[in-house]
């Protein structure tokens, strides 16, 4: 069955070319496999470049866009769809809703926090959608030591590493998503808040 592939990406215009070419990789594949491309509605950086890839091979394009950036210049007008937010919390909360998957391409501040609260709500079982993070040219690689080491200091919880797979190749990307199962994990696995009848006692400390 198809799948809505959310990508977070960077709109930078002034990175290195290997970004790119994941970019146009990761586009072309996702409509060679008849997947839909749904994204943050930008025309430059990688944002523009996925998208321009995805309508190459015949894809189709999903935008969501806030009220304030739907602007000539901006945003990417060739969208087969095009959904316009009154802000950027409800942009994402679309972005959350219409995906079935998400992929983080390298990105700044915004990528970087749509990637870390899509997991966290996953490991707050608000979702079971697989999660990718794009791993190209190392990018990700002192984001992903940050949260190894919340989980040697107790912060989180050795299984939080499962939540999202880590690749820099975009067809192990893929194949993951088309592959996933969503997995049932024990009520105290993500988190240390126990239930006890009508109750609810949060731990201080690790399990």
């Amino acid at each position: 069955m198809n799948k809505v592939i959310c990508v977070f990406s960077s709109s930078s215009n002034t990175i290195d070319h290997a970004y790119f070419d994941a970019a146009f990789e990761l586009g072309r594949e996702i409509a060679a496999r008849g997947d839909l491309f749904l994204f943050g509605g930008g025309l430059t950086g990688l944002m523009g470049a996925c998208a321009r890839a995805v309508h190459s091979q015949g894809g189709k394009v999903i935008g969501i866009i806030p009220e304030a950036l739907n602007e000539k210049g901006i945003v990417y007008d060739g969208c087969d769809e095009l959904v316009v937010t009154p802000d950027m919390r409800e942009r994402k909360a679309q972005m959350d809703i219409r995906s079935d998957a998400f992929i983080a391409l390298p990105g700044g501040f915004g990528t970087i926090e749509e990637i870390m609260e899509i997991i966290t709500l996953k490991q707050l079982r608000y979702h079971s959608k697989p999660i990718v993070m794009l791993n190209i040219n190392g990018y990700y690689e002192h984001l992903i030591e940050q949260l190894k080491t919340s989980i040697r200091k107790n912060f989180a919880k050795a299984g939080c590493i499962d939540l999202f797979f880590i690749t820099d190749d975009v067809t192990r990307a893929l194949d993951y998503i088309r592959d996933y199962i969503p997995e049932s994990f024990e009520e105290r696995w993500l988190t240390d808040v126990e239930h006890r009848g009508n109750d609810t006692v949060r731990s201080c400390g690790a399990p």
